[in-house]
């Protein structure tokens, strides 16, 4: 084959002939994965995988390398050539628009919209152009919106567009002008939603016996604003305008488009037919309420369709910091029966009701919640008939609230209860146990140690509580029928200006609407708290109060006066110094030095990539404190790097009890939850709470860091000012359409299902820092060395020669006869394998060996995670270059040990180079690694962290690992002793293989620990404790005036 035309200019027929020439061969015999070839074109140089579309491009615009001249690596054996006349391929379009009107059209739609279907049937028919075998008018709009919502272009943006596409394409083609055209076209395929006036005091909605009403019954107020220069207010004319506007984006046809997807209705099978059982909690079916509630209504059960939702709702600004004083609330339903890894994404999460603001519904909630019950007790009582693509067939769906997921003051609105004052906590109700601080006029809620077993040493301490002993036991949780039988008889008027009878005080402020849902009294766990906003209080009170933050700190003077008014803890009373009042050092005070180790710490973490933020831009040393933490900082400051932060600093029992309650978060956050370990747990946070006073499925299933996300995303719907909800509204049922679309269009990725920009496959790749370097034959010999120690289809070969070894020298210990074997099985190896005529061909090209040309990297992609070489991270603000093995390997205890022990465990190193050993049809990454000593340079903590010592080196003689055996880690220097660095797991990225369901065992953010460490209790009523004795920094404070 004549390959002159490499030297060629690009722009030359016979370069761009020869281009084809080359990708013909190819595409017939060079090794694919995925679809993907080695590239050959000057930037590239063969170390990344193209399509062939791609590879063309980068021939094209950058040219072939000139010194590629044998097409090794695309299937040319060396000495030989062959050619491949390139064959023409007809394009055709793969756009399903004949499946997707086709489902679009069921129940009636062509009927009742006959001429919006006669307008979907044309589209979809009418070629993009004359010639055009790709696209019809219809497939590419869809395509263009998907782009545009997916990578939020606004609605002037993308007219400028499709113009500059119109004025490109050849002339008369049938694209729209503008983003109205192309909306006019996209909106039959959208959903219904409905308007429903409401009253501006939140008394009521417009609808069913209220429909025709013009002022409201209740307050009186009118339904229509007035307008200027019409007659009185409240009268209805053809440009009325309504006071206040509810959306309800009904749930049923909603539900029904899920089942028309043929892979959406699979997915809603997945907890049935591919979840895996092995009594460990992974998704809510693995959880008590579930099974419970199939035992009580089997009739439901028995179709495992029937869906299980789940209502969460919050608070937003959709005008963002533009004014503070703007309260929206959006209701979202999300679907149990899908995969954990699809139940929370943006895609599959419902907006059914969008409650204008400007003021929060508060307790009124239920009025604009009627609509959704409503549908909810039809999908409960009747069911309605719907087609499942999956099964191709009719069934009748049913449905059921599962939970409510909240923060505290929304599960007051939703609930009904009272959860302010005194009587705050929903669990104790009235036997709540508080105190009214008379200096800082807060509430506290005490007595903790009643949850603690009866014979549990805290219940006898006296002076280190509130100076008696604890007698009392908790008290039972209600159950949803109690709840209801205190509720029932409760009548409750809304509006915001109704007035309150206050001569009965009930902590029961109404009879919750979701009572009227039949099956509700039977649910053990009707409202989840959301851990988020929990972690993220908890984890700013904490931080605020160890460094002293002004005005943010709980240890203030109100508070020490506190403690005189009650009499305890006399040790850290507030003593008057003229002016100014000084309060002794509490257990928890940090000196300054300890503040400054503390935030020295925490400044110098470099986490992997995509871990958490930079911390070192929330610390600025000097002032001592953290700005601006987001609540996944909080997450992993409270998860991970906290307990290392207060290592060395603080007293002993402050500094374990603190580790304790992250480590309790950890655990309950874990995305594989051990039912064995839940009572654990629960008398766990007891004790942690006394030590500080001194939670239906995976948590990340009821947390709301999905649900805030969603949120953000309608802030950004809002693209009109003067009609914020109803912008929001418009553009998420624009958005339905798309999703909805997208499955009928060949490479459109959804919208709601991000995909990660990093290779979840296995195999890996190179990201930055490529080059070709000739290796050194030892080095190389030992990467291929431990490439065939650890390739599944050499072990039967590995065995023979260590048994032919030990035949031949009987009397060699079995150190020697090892290093042997690692010294002549390479040689061995090869000899076998060119003597035997039916060895695979893999094995016959590891028998070869790689390619004393190795291409290196400085950053890999592999097993979901990033990883660099420790040159890189020296460049970079991320530490990526962290691993650990679980290595098996023979233990000598000396030279002459001949019962050496196997045994597994972890070995930590640092990446010093990244290599793709080339055996010509395929490739092998390896890292070269600086290991820490085992034996030496590795040690377990009491409280469960794992210490290395990074200058203790060693392994010099094997420093390599193939790259898919790799789990990341990074280090954080230990603020007690400089020495040591404490090692923390890494985090995968959020893969969106759902073929792959191992990735989903791994926990969001890892556990430091497996367990929570048991630290003994005593009955030694030690007061000390509460104060610092090995410093005298105490806490000074103006006297007022």
């Amino acid at each position: 084959m004549d390959r002159s035309w490499i030297t060629a200019p690009r722009i030359s027929e016979a370069y761009q002939h020869g281009v084809e020439e080359f990708l013909s061969f190819a595409e017939i015999h060079s090794a694919t994965t995925d679809g993907n070839f080695f590239c050959p074109c000057v930037k590239c140089v063969n170390g990344r995988r193209h399509l062939l579309d791609d590879i063309r491009s980068h021939l094209i615009c950058d040219g072939f390398s000139p010194t590629y001249t044998k097409w090794i690596w695309h299937g040319e054996l060396v000495g030989h050539t062959a050619t491949c006349p390139p064959h023409p391929v007809e394009l055709q379009s793969g756009d399903l628009m004949e499946d997707m009107i086709r489902d679009l059209g069921q129940e009636g739609f062509r009927e009742c919209h006959a001429d919006i279907y006669d307008a979907l049937q044309t589209d979809a028919h009418t070629p993009l152009y004359v010639g055009c075998k790709s696209f019809t008018r219809l497939s590419a709009v869809l395509a263009l919106v998907n782009l545009k919502a997916r990578f939020g272009w606004s609605d002037k943006s993308f007219t400028e567009l499709v113009l500059l596409l119109k004025n490109m394409f050849p002339e008369h083609n049938s694209l729209p002008k503008s983003h109205y055209e192309a909306k006019k076209i996209l909106c039959p395929v959208g959903l219904e939603y409905q308007r429903i006036h409401a009253c501006p005091n939140d008394c009521l909605l417009y609808r069913n016996e209220f429909l025709d009403m013009r002022f409201c019954p209740t307050c009186g107020l009118s339904r229509y604003k007035a307008n200027i220069g019409e007659g009185t207010e409240g009268s209805a004319t053809a440009s009325s305008r309504p006071t206040k506007v509810c959306w309800y984006l009904p749930i049923i046809p909603r539900l029904k488009r899920l089942f028309a997807s043929e892979q959406d209705s699979k997915y809603l099978r997945w907890h049935i037919d591919e979840r895996r059982m092995d009594c460990m909690i992974r998704h809510p079916t693995d959880c008590t309420q579930w099974k419970t509630f199939d035992s009580l209504y089997p009739s439901f059960a028995q179709e495992p369709r029937n869906l299980r939702l789940a209502l969460a709702s919050d608070g937003m600004n959709p005008f963002g910091n533009l004014t503070t004083n703007h309260s929206s609330w959006p209701v979202l339903l999300m679907i149990y029966n899908f995969p954990p890894w699809l139940s929370m994404k943006r895609k599959y999460m419902l907006l059914s009701v969008m409650i204008a603001g400007p003021k929060q519904p508060g307790n009124d909630i239920d009025v604009y919640l009627a609509p959704l019950i409503e549908d909810l007790i039809k999908l409960w009582v009747d069911g309605v008939e719907v087609y499942d693509a999956n099964a191709k067939q009719s069934f009748n769906l049913r449905a059921m609230l599962f939970c409510t997921i909240n923060d505290f003051p929304a599960y007051g609105n939703l609930s009904g209860y009272s959860v302010k004052g005194h009587h705050a906590c929903p669990i104790c109700e009235k036997n709540t146990c508080y105190i009214q601080l008379t200096h800082g006029k807060k509430i506290v809620y005490t007595r903790h140690r009643r949850f603690l077993s009866r014979n549990h040493p805290y219940r006898r301490l006296k002076k280190a509580f509130n100076g008696d002993n604890e007698v009392e036991i908790a008290p039972e949780p209600l159950s949803a029928h109690d709840v209801y039988q205190r509720v029932r008889d409760i009548e409750t008027t809304f509006g915001k200006t109704q007035k309150k009878d206050m001569s009965a005080k009930n902590i029961w402020k109404k009879r919750s609407i979701f009572f009227d849902l039949p099956y509700w009294c039977n649910l053990d766990v009707r409202h989840c708290l959301d851990v988020m906003h929990v972690e993220k209080n908890v984890c700013d009170s904490l931080i605020d109060t160890l460094l002293n933050i002004k005005g943010k700190t709980k240890d203030s003077v109100k508070s020490r006066q506190d403690l005189v008014e009650l009499g305890i803890q006399e040790q850290l009373h507030p003593v008057l110094r003229g002016a100014r009042t000084y309060l002794p050092p509490a257990c928890y005070t940090m000196s300054t030095a300890e503040k400054k180790s503390f935030c020295h710490c925490l400044a110098n973490v470099k986490v992997p990539q995509g871990y958490s933020s930079n911390m070192k831009r929330l610390m600025p040393i000097k002032e001592l404190k953290l700005i601006g933490l987001k609540s996944h900082d909080c997450h992993v400051l409270m998860q991970q790097l906290l307990p290392v932060a207060i290592r060395g600093i603080l007293p002993e029992k402050v500094r374990n009890t603190i580790t304790r309650l992250c480590f309790f978060f950890n655990a309950i956050c874990s995305k594989v939850i051990d039912p064995s370990q839940l009572d654990i747990l629960e008398n766990e946070a007891a004790i942690i709470f006394c030590e500080l006073e001194m939670l239906c499925g995976p948590v990340y299933l009821r947390w709301m860091y999905p649900v805030e996300r969603f949120i953000k995303v309608l802030k950004g719907y809002t693209k009109n000012q003067y009609r914020p909800k109803a912008s929001i509204v418009e553009r998420y049922v624009a958005e339905e359409a798309i999703e909805f679309s997208s499955n009928y269009i060949t490479n459109a990725q959804p919208v709601g299902v991000p995909q990660n920009r990093h290779q979840p496959s296995s195999q890996g790749r190179g990201t930055r820092g490529f080059d070709v370097v000739t290796m050194n034959l030892q080095r190389l010999s030992q990467a291929h060395l431990y490439v065939l120690n650890n390739t599944a289809e050499v072990m039967s070969y590995l065995h023979s020669h260590k048994n032919q070894l030990s035949a031949k020298n009987p009397r060699m210990n079995k150190m020697r006869l090892l290093q042997e074997h690692n010294r002549t099985f390479v040689n061995w190896f090869r000899q076998c394998i060119f003597a035997d005529a039916t060895a695979f061909e893999t094995l016959r090209l590891l028998a070869l060996g790689p390619n004393l040309n190795v291409p290196t990297w400085q950053g890999y992609d592999i097993n979901g995670y990033a990883f660099y070489t420790k040159s890189q991270d020296a460049r970079s603000t991320m530490q990526n270059s962290g691993v650990s093995v679980e290595g098996e390997a023979a233990h000598f205890s000396s030279v002459s040990d001949n019962n050496p022990i196997n045994a597994s465990m972890p070995y930590y190193g640092v990446i010093e180079d990244i290599w793709e050993l080339d055996y010509g049809q395929f490739r092998v990454p390896v890292f070269s690694c600086r290991w820490v000593h085992a034996n030496t340079g590795v040690r377990k903590h009491k409280m469960g962290f794992t210490l290395v010592d990074l200058k203790n080196g060693g392994y010099n003689d094997e420093p390599f690992i193939m790259a898919v055996q790799t789990r990341q880690v990074f280090y954080v220097e230990d603020p007690s002793d400089p020495t040591w660095s404490v090692v923390i797991q890494g985090k995968k990225f959020d893969m969106t293989d759902y073929s792959h369901y191992a990735p989903f065992d791994v926990t969001d953010i890892p556990h430091v620990n497996d367990q929570i460490p048991v630290i003994e209790a005593t009955d030694e009523d030690d007061v000390e404790h509460a104060m610092r004795h090995d410093h005298h920094e105490g806490l000074w404070e103006n006297n007022d005036t």
